[in-house]
């Protein structure tokens, strides 16, 4: 069975994270904690382990995995940013928000079928953020099987998952099951595609002109 570290203790974090990194080196699937739901991450940039990823959770190219970075200043080397986004970007990162943005043309990565979009968003949580500062930007969706609970513990995934994932860490229940909000930045007008952590009010106060899912 694939192990699971308990990062409430800090020897087995550190432990945990170095495991995690390598894995993600090697092109292996971990699961790890964010602000949201447990996420199972691969490196954004072997299409292989972004393919296992998608056969772990039963899951077609049609629905393209999202991207978790470390820190904002990693958005511009993978997506087009402008002020639209770098003003959403200082209020709500590290938060519940997800950004559909424009790709950087220069990138090579093969994350499903995004029409020449990425999804990005920087998770709220310390033990994402540190794993994120060691491997780079990870693809990263809810850790369950497709039509399943999206997991709130490492264990919880670990029923899901077993062994299609080296490695899990464990950081105890998450505070809220509620799914990160996304905005689509990549076209004219912004606008809310999924309702979630974050309120349209709150979107609106920073950017105006954001239109609501419904609108």
């Amino acid at each position: 069975m694939s192990p699971l570290y308990d990062c409430s203790d800090e020897t087995k974090r550190q432990r945990g994270v170095a495991a995690a990194a390598r894995a993600i080196g090697n092109g292996k699937l971990i699961v790890l904690p964010t602000d949201t739901v447990y996420g199972i991450g691969a490196d954004a940039f072997t299409p292989e382990a972004v393919a296992d990823l998608l056969q772990a959770k039963g899951r077609g190219r049609d629905m393209p995995v999202p991207v978790l970075v470390g820190s904002p200043a990693t958005l511009g080397g993978v997506a087009v940013t402008d002020k639209t986004i770098e003003a959403l970007v200082e209020a709500f990162w590290p938060g519940g928000l997800t950004l559909i943005c424009r790709q950087q043309p220069s990138v090579r990565w093969d994350l499903g079928d995004t029409g020449g979009t990425v999804a990005v968003r920087m998770p709220d949580h310390e033990i994402a953020v540190e794993v994120l500062e060691t491997t780079g930007p990870l693809a990263v969706s809810s850790a369950n099987v497709t039509g399943h609970p999206p997991a709130q513990t490492a264990r919880e995934a670990r029923d899901q998952l077993g062994d299609s994932v080296a490695v899990y860490l464990e950081a105890g229940p998450t505070d809220s099951d509620t799914p990160s909000t996304i905005v689509d930045v990549s076209g004219g007008v912004p606008r809310v595609l999924r309702q979630g952590a974050l309120g349209l009010a709150d979107l609106q106060a920073v950017v105006p002109e954001l239109q609501g899912a419904e609108d």
